[in-house]
């Protein structure tokens, strides 16, 4: 019993530390393991130093795109005109977006992007969650390249259809030099805008879905780690102390969950807003 404990507690702790492998850190009590930036960047399982580098990150992100797969194939494949408790969870994720996110900002545009954007929701939603989840343990949007892909994804999407609108002339008035503005001030208004539109929203997209991944998961090392530490290695009332760093590490858990949707939902909106922006005819 006290081994399986061992196991779970340092699921999360497993990270850390450069000496060990990953499961003989998983398994390890011999002391306290902090979390590092090193947790980001785990060796090699093949490939190491070549294009075709595979790590434990892009297994976690293979995992994860795999779920997300099989999940709808299942839906798709067995789904009933009564849902049963899988189908319908399923369907409220789908209708949370048309009805949250898609129709209230876009309206009847919508439509036409609901598929996309739904993509997009789910895909963040899988890819998040994986830092709560028992031996994957590390959030797949937690490494900036893939946020950045998926920014990279949405600033694509409202620049082609905004252009595809407007032609380029009409996307770049509607976006730089907003009506019923004194034409001097669009000396300082039209470079704040472009930053904006050009720059700032892919990026900011990017930062605020990795940076929430990362601060998630140094929380839960931190918690695990420590809890590994007074439950295994402290001696004495310290061991007591392993009880409130375990309490803190699971409401941690529940909070990263919530952290985890709530940015697909940010990430999502923010997508259906700028794509809205690029479509209206002044803004």
């Amino acid at each position: 019993m006290g081994n399986l404990l061992a196991a779970v507690v340092s699921a999360e702790a497993a990270d850390s530390g450069e000496s060990k492998s990953y499961f003989e850190q998983m398994f390890s009590s011999d002391g306290f393991h902090a979390p590092s930036i090193t947790d980001f960047f785990p060796p090699a399982i093949f490939g190491d130093g070549t294009i075709f580098e595979f790590n434990r990150i892009m297994m976690v992100r293979l995992i994860a795109a795999i779920a997300l797969i099989v999940v709808f194939a299942i839906v798709a494949n067995r789904a009933k005109v009564v849902p049963g408790r899988f189908q319908a969870s399923i369907e409220f994720l789908l209708d949370f977006v048309k009805d949250q996110i898609v129709e209230p900002v876009m309206g009847h545009e919508g439509k036409r992007f609901l598929p996309i954007l739904t993509t997009i929701f789910l895909a963040i939603v899988f890819f998040n969650i994986t830092g709560v989840i028992p031996f994957l343990n590390i959030a797949s949007t937690s490494l900036i390249g893939l946020p950045i892909i998926m920014a990279l994804w949405v600033y694509v999407l409202y620049l082609v259809h905004g252009v595809k609108k407007h032609g380029l002339g009409g996307y770049l008035k509607n976006s730089l030099f907003p009506p019923g503005v004194p034409k001097a001030i669009y000396l300082l208004l039209t470079p704040i805008e472009f930053l904006q539109v050009f720059i700032l929203r892919p990026a900011t997209l990017a930062l605020r879905l990795a940076a929430n991944m990362i601060a998630g998961h140094l929380l839960l090392v931190l918690c695990f780690s420590a809890t590994q530490y007074f439950f295994f290695a402290a001696s004495g009332a310290m061991k007591a102390t392993g009880a409130v760093t375990f309490a803190a590490g699971f409401a941690f858990t529940l909070f990263e969950i919530f952290v985890a949707l709530l940015q697909a939902y940010v990430f999502t909106m923010l997508a259906a807003v700028y794509l809205n922006m690029a479509l209206e005819e002044e803004h």
